[in-house]
Parts: structure tokens; sequence; C-alpha cells
């Protein structure tokens, strides 16, 4: 895993060579980045999907949200 640092530098080499290429290859490299993003949020999902009775658990959070069958977060107290 990278650390802050490492993501801050490595962000800004590619800012660098964002900034060199024409505007056809800055196309391309825009919608590679968005077909990475769009496979990183689909294997994000499938592992969500993965989880036995995600799909069930999700379903009765969003009927009871929908409904009012909730607690208000400041109530919520937590024993550390």
């Amino acid at each position: 895993m990278e650390s802050k640092q490492d993501n801050t530098a490595i962000l800004q080499e590619a800012e660098k060579r964002l900034r060199r290429l024409s505007p056809e290859k800055l196309r391309v490299v825009s919608d590679f980045m968005a077909y990475l993003e769009e496979r990183e949020e689909n294997e994000a999902t499938a592992e969500l999907l993965n989880i036995p009775g995600f799909e069930e658990t999700l379903r009765e959070a969003l009927q009871q949200a929908e409904t009012g069958e909730v607690v208000p977060f400041d109530s919520v107290r937590r024993h550390v």
C-alpha cells in the first residue's frame, strides 16, 4: 500500500506528463482513466455482492430508510 506522500508524488508526475501531451493524446488518456475508474467501481461492487446476505441486508436497510425507521446519527452512542 502506498503512502499519501507516494500518491502525491505520483499525481505530480502524472500532471507533468499530461501537460506535455497533445489534445488528441490527452483525450486518449482521459478515456483510459475513465475506463480504469469504472473497472475499479465494478470490482468494488462485485466484492460487496459476494458478501453472503449483503443484497438482502441492503434492501432491508433501504426500505427502513424509506419508511423512516431510522435512528438519528446524533443519538447513536458507541461504547469503545
